[in-house]
């Protein structure tokens, strides 16, 4: 068994609390960005308004995914974070074996243990 000591959980709270910190900001951010007006020449004609559309959606369809991303991490952290709470942290919860320490400092966030995180298709 993979024996995690006081100090290797009070590593791996602050690393999980650097990450709460880093997506918090990283959505204050991305909610602050303002999207870029489309800018139209004044006789740019109807094809540059259209390149000027398409970029404008680009840029949000980025910001979205970038959002949507940030959110599911931040979500991943925060029930790591519970699961330090109640004691549960580090074990896997479809097979009860332990999630082994070196996987855990990489992704701290981790819920699975390799073989069940394979089973499920390698989704966390």
């Amino acid at each position: 068994m993979d024996a995690r000591t006081p100090e290797d959980l009070a590593a791996l709270r602050a690393s999980l609390h650097e990450q709460r910190l880093f997506r918090r900001e990283q959505l204050r951010q991305i909610g602050a960005a303002v999207p870029a007006p489309a800018h139209r020449p004044p006789h740019g004609g109807e094809a540059d308004g259209r390149a000027a559309d398409g970029r404008a959606a680009a840029r949000e369809e980025v910001r979205a995914a970038l959002t949507a991303s940030a959110r599911m991490v931040l979500a991943d952290v925060e029930a790591a974070l519970e699961r330090m709470r109640q004691g549960r942290y580090g074990i896997c919860p479809l097979c009860h074996g332990p999630i082994p320490l070196t996987h855990l400092v990489v992704v701290p966030q981790a819920r699975y243990c390799g073989r069940c995180r394979q089973a499920r298709g390698a989704g966390e």
